[in-house]
């Protein structure tokens, strides 16, 4: 080995890494018996890749093929060990694992704690600190290493004391794996208990499935008197909990096991257990998280199942569900497919494809008892997850009813953006003679809630949906239609549907009205040019004098303007807007009696602007409608 290798040298801490680190040593969590849960949870998953690694290279296995977990300590010299014989690492991983968070968005992640302790242990539970959690407990730690496929003297020891910086030096090492030390800060010598820590591995990890073993627990003679017992036992079932049937398996159970494969520090709302069985035999255990992780809208996130084949891990974060579904948590293990499957494979096998469409089914059909069964819970689940399961209908056509039925909205009929309806809901409280689910796009609950399109409707009481997520725009694309009634935007096309709902005085007026202002639509085109495609009179309107609109064909405004945003060119035809006038509002009226040219093209662009702006639009010259405004104010 060189000889710059094997010196001591000193790291700084990645900066998010640093304030983690903070807010670990200041004890954020109430419960710090989770230290160990996750620093197992780490030693399993090392067993899981050595198994994985060992598939193509056997010998990796040869020299110590009984994977294990050991806990010890030393009550004299306050350490606590925590010790596996999996994967370990090399110097390059250690610093890479150990000293920084190769997670995207981790900055703003951290740039989002509030300071408030509650709270902001909440969010870091979402984040996922594994490793990290040692320093709740310890105020030193050492991790001494070798990566399974390397010589002895390639060992590795990084320490730290959790103070913005670490050591990495060469050692020899002969053993594979990894060993962490933890020197206990004194108020947590209650971890250098046999009792203490058994217990806390029955309650967290019991479900792992390769041994975890502690020392023996002291014998007693005939008076009463202790004799010490060498070696170790097992204290953990140390069978895969996926594996076991479901009536031997607690709810505390499944929900630590959930803890395990997240690294989540909430209870999950919901999971399915499943074994098929026939001519293809699979396991599922799938689950619905309680909240969102942090980057849930991180492009490059992907789904949270990890596979195995025939209990041998395979690989996390398997391609099995479609991305809408990636906020699911669990493991497939399958008996069917090859050990040596890769990210390849699964893309185009007709075995993982039956997995695939059988889990996205199970996982549909989870969330529709809970929308059922436990509509509160349900709530919870939207609240976090509702963005995210609106982009299935673009993606997965063949579930596009089942997804539609747990899709949920506000409207005209809530009193805020909290409060939902189902599609269901809308359809059976719909007018006699609706054809259509009526909808309003914006960018806030406000601005959808008195959208100037809306008057009509909420003058003849029908319901209208208000989207106001940057997905609902792709929802609508392609959810067409639900239970045989087309999804109609209210602020596109001419809604010539609307006139089943006037009455025979209202009809008479609109005609009227048709040719009265026949001269004056023409005039207004005239004066605002290519500004606007047409000009007419709108059924729309009750108290506006003026909406801008979209023709059927066309991408709605509200699209337009988030494509503008993201910094993207509109399509060829896409241009300008249909301008709609009311034509029982004062300032529309007064415009049959305007002789004055300036005046009128004045009133007409002013009409045309507050349209705009009412719309959410800008304007191409603010300080020319500031002009305006001022000269006729």
């Amino acid at each position: 080995m060189p000889k710059a290798a094997t010196k001591k040298e000193q790291f700084d801490f990645q900066t998010e890494v640093k304030q983690l680190l903070q807010l670990m040593i200041h004890s954020l969590y109430s419960n710090r018996d989770i230290f160990l849960r996750e620093l197992i949870s780490n030693a399993s998953d090392a067993a899981d890749k050595l198994r994985f690694e060992a598939v193509k290279k056997t010998d990796l296995l040869k020299d110590d093929p009984e994977l294990r977990i050991e806990i010890e300590f030393d009550k004299k010299a306050g350490t606590l060990t925590i010790r596996d014989n999996g994967i370990g690492m090399s110097r390059e991983e250690a610093i890479e694992h150990l000293g920084t968070i190769a997670k995207s968005g981790t900055k703003s992640f951290i740039e989002s704690l509030s300071g408030d302790q509650k709270k902001d242990s909440q969010m870091i539970g979402q984040f996922g600190v594994g490793f990290y959690a040692s320093f709740m407990v310890a105020d030193l730690v050492e991790v001494l290493t070798r990566r399974a496929d390397l010589k002895s003297s390639e060992g590795v020891c990084w320490s730290s004391k959790g103070d913005g910086a670490f050591t990495v030096e060469a050692i020899d090492r002969p053993q594979r794996g990894t060993e962490i030390v933890l020197h206990l800060k004194k108020d947590a010598h209650e971890y250098l208990d046999n009792h203490k820590l058994r217990g806390i591995v029955h309650q967290y990890s019991d479900h792992i499935a390769i041994p975890i073993q502690m020392p023996k627990l002291p014998d007693y003679d005939d008076k009463g008197k202790e004799k010490s017992v060498e070696g170790f036992e097992t204290v953990n079932s140390a069978k895969a909990l996926w594996a076991r049937s479901r009536s031997d398996i607690t709810d505390e159970e499944y929900k630590e096991f959930y803890k395990h494969v997240s690294h989540d520090f909430a209870d999950p709302l919901a999971w399915s257990h499943n074994r098929v069985e026939g001519t293809q035999e699979y396991t599922s255990l799938l689950y619905i998280p309680s909240r969102a992780p942090f980057d849930l809208y991180d492009q490059d996130r992907k789904s949270g199942l990890k596979l195995y084949i025939q209990r041998v891990f395979i690989m996390d974060n398997a391609d099995i569900l479609p991305s809408y579904l990636r906020f699911v948590k669990g493991v497939i293990d399958s008996q069917d497919l090859p050990l040596n499957v890769s990210r390849e494979i699964l893309q185009d096998n007709q075995l993982v494809n039956k997995i695939k469409s059988a889990s996205v089914k199970k996982v549909l059909s989870m969330l529709s008892k809970m929308a059922k069964d436990q509509p509160d819970e349900y709530s919870k689940f939207w609240q976090q997850f509702g963005q995210v399961l609106k982009e299935g209908p673009g993606e997965d056509a063949d579930n596009k009813d089942s997804i539609a039925k747990l899709l949920r909205f506000s409207s005209t009929q809530t009193d805020n953006e909290a409060q939902t309806i189902s599609l269901e809901d809308y359809v059976a409280r719909m007018k006699d003679g609706q054809k259509h689910i009526y909808y309003v796009t914006a960018d806030t609950f406000p601005a959808a809630k008195n959208s100037p399109h809306l008057e009509f409707f909420r003058k003849k009481g029908i319901e209208v949906l208000l989207l106001t997520d940057r997905v609902d725009e792709w929802l609508v694309a392609h959810l067409n239609e639900f239970d045989g009634k087309t999804l109609q935007s209210v602020a596109k096309g001419k809604l010539d549907d609307l006139d089943q709902f006037s009455d025979k005085e209202e009809k008479k007026a609109q005609e009227k009205a048709a040719k009265d202002f026949e001269a004056v639509m023409k005039h207004v085109k005239e004066a605002l040019g290519e500004k606007v495609k047409e000009v007419r009179l709108s059924h729309r309107l009750a108290d506006s004098p003026a909406c801008v609109v979209a023709d059927d064909d066309a991408m709605s405004m509200h699209l337009q303007r988030m494509m503008a945003a993201a910094g993207q060119k509109m399509p060829m035809g896409m241009g300008a807007p249909v301008l709609e006038l009311n034509p029982e509002h004062r300032l529309v009226a007064q415009l049959k009696d305007e002789q004055d040219d300036t005046r009128f093209n004045d009133w007409a662009e002013l009409l045309f602007e507050q349209a705009m702006l009412a719309e959410g639009g800008q304007l191409s010259d603010p300080a020319a409608f500031v002009k305006r405004v001022n000269k006729y104010l």
